[in-house]
């Protein structure tokens, strides 16, 4: 199905932009919906969330280089939980609080 370019209007700053046929089909085909914003809102929107400015979501921008390699901002810090390996008997940090309703492994026990 050939389509032809669309005249949108942006959702942000009230703009008209185009929406060409080579982009429709390109979002078709990835399965996205059609854009609310022109490409400057898009871009200043992924800046805010210090994603950067255009290319993928994934890319570069948005991450430390304090060379932790994990730290995201505002992301809080994981509430540990010490427990007893139910296979070892050693005692153990856990990210989540065990219910009791089954055994908890350390990871040298989780991992075989």
């Amino acid at each position: 199905m050939m389509s032809t370019d669309q005249t949108l209007v942006c959702a942000d700053c009230s703009t008209n932009f185009t929406f060409s046929a080579s982009e429709q089909e390109f979002y078709q085909q990835k399965g996205f919906s059609a854009p609310r914003r022109c490409k400057p809102c898009r871009d200043a929107v992924k800046a805010a969330k210090g994603q950067g400015g255009g290319g993928s979501s994934y890319g570069g921008g948005g991450r430390s280089s304090s060379g932790g390699g994990g730290d995201y901002g505002s992301r809080p810090q994981r509430e540990m939980h010490d427990v007893i390996c139910g296979n070892c008997g050693v005692q153990t940090k856990v990210p989540f609080k065990p219910t009791g309703d089954r055994p908890v492994l350390c990871r040298d026990c989780f991992q075989r």
